[in-house]
């Protein structure tokens, strides 16, 4: 008997977390996610980068809030009583670490065959973007998976930021 990520194929699956930015559903390894929450304000630091909002005490733990809206360009949105901070659990080369990121809202939890997810096209002459693991097709819908430790590397390990 396989893992509970195997199917009785034995085929390798991963389970994602999806979220909606805007009309664009995307994921993140389900095993990242530490815990879903309303939105809250939180504590703006001063010269941050504007995707960066600030932090949350969370249980004794400060946590860096990153607004994927704009940290991807996209137009703003009033925060609603939709809006979600995902707060996720990396690991970085200082150990684990805890990063919020604000989303439209939480969709679905969906398992994907490893095998199915494909790489992101260049777009513009440009390499794929660093954080995005690739795309899959779930439900006749285009997910884009996205890579956490590398979504929010300078706002979850602050001190990488000055060399990179």
């Amino acid at each position: 008997m396989g893992t509970p990520a195997e199917t009785a194929t034995g085929a390798q699956r991963g389970q994602m977390l999806t979220f909606r930015l805007g009309a664009e559903t995307y994921g993140v390894d389900i095993l990242r996610v530490k815990e879903i929450r309303g939105w809250s304000p939180v504590t703006r630091i001063p010269h941050s980068p504007p995707h960066m909002l600030g932090v949350l005490n969370l249980r004794g733990a400060i946590v860096p809030i990153v607004d994927l809206r704009l940290r991807f360009a996209l137009e703003s949105a009033e925060y609603s009583p939709l809006t979600v901070v995902i707060v996720l659990s990396l690991r970085t080369a200082e150990g684990v670490r805890e990063c919020g990121i604000v989303v439209d809202g939480v969709s679905d939890v969906v398992d994907i065959p490893l095998e199915s997810i494909k790489e992101s096209p260049a777009v513009g002459g440009e390499p794929r973007s660093r954080f995005i693991r690739g795309l899959a097709n779930v439900e006749d819908q285009m997910l884009i998976l996205l890579d956490a430790e590398e979504l929010v590397a300078r706002e979850a390990a602050p001190e990488l930021s000055a060399v990179a």
